[in-house]
């Protein structure tokens, strides 16, 4: 059962909220970090990202862009843009994206649950992403973004979170991009202690999004653990940052593909393939896909609507996924990518960018071909992960973005 526990949280002082929050540190390039962190000497993205503090030549992944990054941090909170509360909350954190609301639960989880399965995972981490969080995270000694969870839906939690909703939020701001950001404290015993109640009694709570986030925060509690052998299991190095939502408030949005050639084919004979497995319908405007099973395709100027044929589709919880049927039954055997992600030929495009950014990569930018996806579901997600199975790559694209440099978490050195 799920150990779901209140923390001693870090946020930013009243009225900062709106300068700290930054989008999470992996949605940028080294480049992009640098330009956006430079904008305001409070944004988080200079912590997470440290090395936007050096020279463009530097090392990223040296330990003294690291240690700057825990020198920052420090600095912050002795000069109060940082606050820690003296007593464990919860937290609430929601956002609203074209008038449409969720709210997580901002809590520590416990690394033993992730060890056994109890937090599920439907995705590999790749070693040198999950090393640079690893050094980030021992460092500063905090978690500082916040790992995405998802749970099915608990109407004790829920009657709590709407409780707490009526308070006076601690931060309520629009985000750049029109989000809007709100943030109540939990902080009365008895609704903590319902809440750790009610956690108890789920059995499973999975990884939406920050794989490497929660490998890396676990390694770190792993160390500390190993650094500490007469550790109890209180200790804050015990528990990681995430915030855990509802299923049924989550949106996941498609996730498309772009191919650079058709590997050698003409635009006939890419289309003579394509209907091995699809039935193929040409249309008149862009095609975005109704229901499972369909694909949009922008090739050669032109929207077509693609059908998985009866013959080919699966009830396999991986297999049966719309990215894995393009994948198995196109993207490999026709245009020869047998490993997207690591394969330069294709890219992925979330859907928050919508299908006219699609046309434009083909228009404009050179890529051959692209496939506009219907949404993986969240259910889709938890058969996976129920199954200890994997997601292909780029299989869900959550919206709205946590924020990071709302809620920290320190721990012990």
């Amino acid at each position: 059962m799920a150990e779901i526990v209140p923390f001693y949280g870090v946020l930013p002082a009243p009225g900062l909220a709106s300068r700290v929050a930054a989008l999470p540190y992996d949605v940028y390039n080294r480049e992009e970090a640098r330009v956006c962190a430079a904008k305001d000497p409070l944004s988080f993205l200079n912590i997470d990202r440290p090395e936007t503090q050096f020279d463009p030549t530097q090392d990223m992944y040296a330990p003294e862009v690291y240690q700057k990054a825990d020198e920052m941090l420090r600095g912050e909170i002795a000069e109060g843009i940082f606050r820690q509360d003296p007593v464990k909350n919860y937290y609430l954190y929601e956002l609203t994206m074209d008038g449409r609301s969720q709210t997580g639960l901002v809590a520590c989880a416990s690394i033993d649950d992730y060890i056994h399965n109890v937090i599920k995972k439907h995705e590999n981490t790749r070693q040198e992403k999950e090393e640079d969080r690893v050094r980030h995270v021992d460092a500063c000694s905090a978690q500082t973004g916040p790992i995405f969870l998802a749970y099915h839906r608990d109407e004790r939690v829920a009657a709590v979170i709407a409780r707490a909703k009526h308070e006076i939020p601690i931060f309520d701001f629009e985000s750049e991009d029109g989000i809007r950001h709100r943030g109540w404290r939990i902080s009365e015993t008895s609704d903590i202690l319902e809440i750790c109640e009610a956690f108890s009694e789920i059995d499973r709570i999975y990884i939406a999004d920050g794989h490497h986030r929660a490998a890396s925060a676990v390694r770190v509690g792993l160390q500390r653990r190993a650094e500490h052998p007469d550790y109890e299991g209180d200790e804050e190095f015990n528990y990681f940052l995430c915030v855990l939502f509802p299923d049924d408030e989550l949106l996941i949005m498609d996730y498309n593909r772009v191919v650079k050639d058709l590997n050698g084919l003409t635009v006939p004979e890419f289309l003579s393939k394509v209907q091995e497995t699809f039935e193929l319908q040409p249309s008149e405007g862009q095609v975005k896909p109704g229901k499972k099973g369909e694909v949009g395709m922008y090739l050669d100027s032109r929207w077509y609507r693609l059908t998985l044929k009866k013959t080919y589709q699966s009830e396999d919880p991986v297999l049966g996924l719309d990215v894995s049927a393009l994948q198995t039954h196109l993207i490999a055997p026709v245009l020869d990518i047998q490993d997207p992600k690591r394969n330069r030929r294709i890219d992925f495009v979330g859907g928050i960018r919508g299908l006219s950014e699609l046309e434009r990569l083909v228009d404009e930018e050179g890529w051959a071909v692209a496939f506009a996806m219907y949404p993986t579901s969240i259910n889709e997600l938890f058969a996976v992960a129920d199954e200890g199975l994997l997601m292909p790559p780029k299989s869900t694209w959550f919206e709205p973005k946590l924020r990071s440099g709302l809620f920290l978490h320190l721990f012990e050195r």
